[in-house]
């Protein structure tokens, strides 16, 4: 039997966390692992790691207070004086010290994850990732219950935490896998232990923390590097620089993209607009018709990938194009919403970076039938480093190159953008700079009018789903 919340015991845990118990008892059951003293359960083990901002040392005496059964912290925070607090609480709480918090959660879900009958698939690459994510699990769920991170839980926490959240009845993890430092994904994919690893591209993301292009591409094949050769890769063939840089690492996979030579490719594609996209799923001689309601160039891309893991998998075609029927799109991530008077709104505020802008002001052209006005508000991308100035301007200049009749942007290099705009031949007076969420909103409803188009794209620290807010 796999092991499992509410019948694991605190001495069952202390082998793969390396743990040392020093207070409390080892036959403590708990009920689940929680990292937020303000919403834990009773019985759940309070975990206490150190961030950027925050050290859940400081909260561990509010998570015993809130109900938590005990707490992990780390041994060289045993001397503090909050530890020698915890120690004079009556009924001596469960104690737990390891050498590396973080270390331990990860080798924990690692475990959790190899007692567990299951499947995992992890998938990386600088755009994509979370929609074929959502793909993929919508396949697999078409024959066995599938788990899959929530939200943002996709790093060396999040990916812990999910792991751990699997039982007994699932068969299938699909995990997506981020990082902004070389060594993340390696060790994600440690902790994962796939059984089939997917990149969806190499793209302008991150720069900040890898250098270059070819330091996201290191980064990423980490995955290709790392995952035991037993486990399946799956690369997009249309990158060329993803294949070069896994080249060297003597390692077999299937491609997918739009060239002839892909293992997975699309052929006899057909836009229909905000209806979505239709095109013939190809795989060794094998045609299947597919139809995706959710519209995008780039969404093509997606279902290749995760037509391609589950054809690893073994995953028959039916259940493959009965899954990305069904897929419906996700919030904040190229989301068409119809607005009064045949205006249409493209949310795309989840996430912004150069190469996920180009692919989705590409397929904004895609949308729009002739006459029918564009308007395009552009939030700041982050962590470019010596790349932000250049392609803040190129963003201004593809934006410009579109067609667009209106252009807003909001952030720190927002005349960066503007300014690649005008140079671009776009009328001062149709590009502007915003300060605010609300000055957006109300220059775009001064400008709206019937059969319009609005995009809004921005990194997530721009929160521009303000101004989707704002318009709906």
């Amino acid at each position: 039997m796999p092991p499992a919340w509410g019948q694991i015991t605190t001495g069952e845990i202390l082998s793969p966390t390396k743990g040392k118990r020093i207070s409390g008892n080892s036959g403590t059951v708990l009920s689940g692992i929680s990292t937020d003293s303000r919403n834990i359960n009773p019985g759940e083990l309070f975990w206490a790691l150190k961030g950027e901002r925050f050290d859940g040392h400081d909260f561990a005496l509010k998570a015993i207070d809130n109900g938590a059964a005990g707490i992990v912290i780390q041994k060289d925070w045993w001397n503090s004086e909050v530890a020698a607090k915890l120690l004079s609480i009556s009924g001596s709480p469960l104690i737990i010290a390891v050498n590396d918090a973080l270390k331990a959660l990860g080798d924990l879900a690692a475990w959790w994850r190899q007692q567990h009958n299951v499947r995992v698939v992890a998938i990386t690459g600088s755009s994509g990732k979370t929609t074929t994510k959502e793909m993929v699990a919508n396949i697999l769920e078409q024959e066995n219950l599938t788990l899959k991170n929530q939200g943002n839980f996709n790093n060396l926490i999040g990916l812990p935490l999910t792991l751990l959240q699997l039982e007994e009845r699932h068969r299938n993890a699909v995990l997506e896998m981020g990082m902004n430092h070389p060594g993340e994904i390696g060790r994600l994919t440690k902790i994962a232990d796939p059984d089939v690893g997917v990149i969806t591209n190499v793209g302008m993301a991150h720069i900040e923390g890898l250098g270059d292009l070819q330091g996201v591409a290191n980064a990423k094949a980490e995955l290709v590097e790392k995952i035991s050769s037993k486990s399946e890769v799956v690369l997009n063939g249309d990158d060329k620089l993803l294949l070069k840089t896994a080249s060297g690492l003597k390692k077999e996979w299937k491609t997918f993209g739009l060239g002839e030579k892909n293992d997975v490719r699309a052929d006899r594609i057909r836009n229909l607009g905000i209806e979505g996209i239709s095109f013939d799923l190809s795989y060794r001689g094998v045609y299947r018709p597919v139809r995706l309601k959710v519209p995008g160039l780039q969404n093509i891309l997606n279902a290749l990938a995760a037509a391609a893991v589950s054809l690893c998998l073994d995953t028959p075609f039916r259940h493959i194009v009965e899954g990305l029927d069904d897929f419906g799109g996700l919030k904040g991530r190229f989301m068409v919403i119809s607005l009064p008077n045949g205006i249409t709104l493209v949310d795309d505020t989840y996430n912004a970076n150069p190469s996920s802008l180009k692919a989705a002001l590409s397929s904004i052209g895609s949308l729009v039938d002739e006459g029918r006005k564009i308007i395009v508000c552009l939030g700041e991308m982050m962590e470019l480093g010596d790349a932000t100035v250049p392609e803040h301007r190129q963003a201004g200049r593809r934006v410009a190159e579109l067609g667009t009749y209106y252009f807003l942007a909001m952030g720190e290099h927002a005349h960066e953008m503007i300014n690649g705009a005008l140079d671009s031949g776009m009328p001062s007076n149709r590009a502007q700079v915003v300060s605010s969420h609300n000055e957006m909103v109300n220059k775009i409803k001064g400008e709206m009018h019937e059969g319009n188009l609005v995009f809004i794209k921005g990194s997530r620290k721009m929160a521009l789903e303000k101004v989707v807010e704002g318009l709906e």
